[in-house]
This record gives structure tokens, C-alpha cells and sequence, in this order.
């Protein structure tokens, strides 16, 4: 019954919160660095590789968020 203190339910939903704040700043930062808008690649340009990589991206930065929080 420990999970339903609501401290831990607050905990959890800001640490939800800022892993979300967190991939989408990676989102950003990459977008500006790579040489074109990567959004706008995958959507009108409908590139399949490029969505594949920004998805594995994402995993991988969530992964890492998820090991932060955990650790």
C-alpha cells in the first residue's frame, strides 16, 4: 500500500513530467543540429528511416530518463 501514499503519487508524476520536459528539449537541441527540420522531413517528406531513428531516439533517451529516476 506503499504506492498510493500521495507523496509517492506526486513524486511519480513529476518524475513523469520531467522525463517528458527532457525528451522533447533532446528533441529540440537534435532538430537544430542536424541540417534540416526533422519534423517537417518526416511528415511532407514521409521519411521512413529518419522516423525510425528519431523513435529509437526517443527509446533510447527514455531509457536513460527511466535508469535516472530509478537509480
Amino acid at each position: 500500500m506503499d504506492m498510493l501514499k500521495p507523496d509517492v503519487i506526486l513524486g511519480s508524476i513529476l518524475y513523469a513530467v520531467i522525463g517528458v520536459v527532457v525528451l522533447w528539449v533532446s528533441f529540440v537541441v537534435i532538430d537544430k543540429l542536424t541540417p534540416y527540420k526533422l519534423w517537417d522531413e518526416i511528415v511532407e517528406h514521409k521519411n521512413v528511416a529518419l522516423a525510425i531513428v528519431v523513435g529509437a531516439m526517443f527509446i533510447a533517451i527514455g531509457q536513460i530518463v527511466a535508469a535516472a529516476i530509478h537509480g
